[in-house]
């Protein structure tokens, strides 16, 4: 695997403690910028929206200018270690609220070139392998960079855990524009061709089988702390070390799916969902046990954000992994993030109780086994023949 994927690792290691670290730093954040704990929280929420929504759009303009791949890479870091030094230096809530968004627009652009460069630097046979080790920046994150962030706040105060992130962003900018091999201006993709790749069906079926399978690990996994502590009767002392054990578990599974993700990407996905749902269930049902609902969460951690190898190299083999197209995948995965830990929330307000956003995660784990099983035991489709055809 060349070192440069590693690098692009450490880039989406960067963009992605930054998205969630606020969630770790809110009563230091609260105080600095005098405004509730609510308002601190979106701030991850406008994060997202920039990514969702921003990071296409900037993406389309950078293809109709046909800036190739490395060069907008390094425009986007750029713009991202500009917006979060703005964040760094906020003494007041909009101003921060405005560089979230800038980064989250910057953040959604970065993810999709690093994976359209990730893609053009190994061979097509080992692009999911390639992608594990991209995204295993994501899971680090959550394991490591967000704690890491949080004890920076605590002990520095929360502008140092921001500079951090600026200070890793400018060294992956460095070693990118010194590793990353120069790209041809006839090289770059061009708009079209990418808008192209979008006409194609089973695109838009992977598409949704992304977002489902985001969305059914998190409608549970957004609610694992009052489910943990308000039916299982974990203290809340104990929450950090479970979440802990989820994280050491999604950087497990994500090592393992992605080592046989481009021989058995559906299978993979298929058999992930069978036991995310299977485990969700079995947590459902014996939540109120400890030993039976420390061992559902490490299955669900190990088949639930883990599966984001696999689900990068089905759309990687079925269109051309141009940036666009990752850029709108990573939007769908953002999709289904936010729009499975609200349904999970919609159980719990209706009143029926901090299992319901389990039961949502097995309903639509069901509903992502079901838009795989057409493609089970179909080993290349046209589509794929005709996208590594082209790499």
């Amino acid at each position: 695997m060349p070192l440069v994927v590693y690098i692009l690792g450490l880039t989406i290691f960067s963009i992605t403690t930054s998205e969630f670290m606020v969630a770790g730093m809110m009563p230091s954040l609260a105080q600095a910028m005098g405004v509730s704990l609510a308002q601190i929280g979106y701030l991850i929420s406008l994060y997202a929206i920039g990514m969702v929504i921003g990071g296409p759009l900037t993406t389309v303009a950078l293809l109709k200018l046909r800036v190739p791949n490395k060069q907008a890479l390094l425009w986007m870091l750029g713009l991202y270690a500009i917006a979060q030094s703005v964040a760094a230096s906020a003494t007041g809530y909009d101003i921060m609220a405005i560089a979230r968004v800038a980064t989250g627009v910057a953040g959604s652009a970065c993810f999709g070139m690093s994976l359209a460069i990730c893609a053009d630097l190994v061979r097509p046979e080992s692009r999911g392998r390639a992608a594990a080790v991209v995204i295993g920046g994501l899971m680090l994150a959550s394991v490591l960079g967000v704690p890491m962030a949080t004890l920076i706040d605590q002990h520095m105060g929360w502008r140092a855990s921001f500079w951090l992130v600026v200070v890793l962003a400018a060294a992956c900018m460095l070693l990118i524009a010194f590793l990353v091999p120069r790209s041809k201006p006839s090289e770059a993709v061009s708009l079209g061709d990418e808008l192209g790749e979008f006409k194609n069906p089973h695109l838009w079926t992977a598409y949704a089988s992304s977002g489902l399978i985001i969305g059914a690990t998190f409608a549970a996994f957004s609610y694992y702390t009052p489910i943990l502590t308000g039916i299982t009767g974990f203290p809340s002392s104990s929450i950090p070390w479970l979440l802990g054990v989820y994280g050491i578990a999604n950087v497990v599974g994500n090592g393992v799916v992605g080592r046989f993700a481009d021989q058995y990407t559906i299978p993979i996905m298929v058999g992930g969902m069978m036991l995310l749902g299977i485990s969700l269930t079995l947590f459902a049902l014996f939540a109120d046990h400890k030993t039976i609902s420390v061992a559902m969460l490490v299955v669900t951690g190990l088949v639930g954000m883990s599966m984001n190898p696999a689900i990068i190299a089905r759309v990687m083999k079925t269109v051309r992994p141009g940036p666009l197209v990752n850029t709108v995948h990573t939007s769908v995965i953002n999709i289904g993030l936010g729009v499975g830990s609200w349904i999970g929330g919609l159980g719990i307000a209706a009143g029926w109780g901090l299992r319901s956003p389990l039961w949502v995660g097995v309903a639509l784990s069901l509903l992502a086994l079901l838009s795989l099983l057409p493609y089970l035991g179909q080993k290349s489709r046209d589509a794929d023949a005709v996208a590594f055809g082209r790499s």
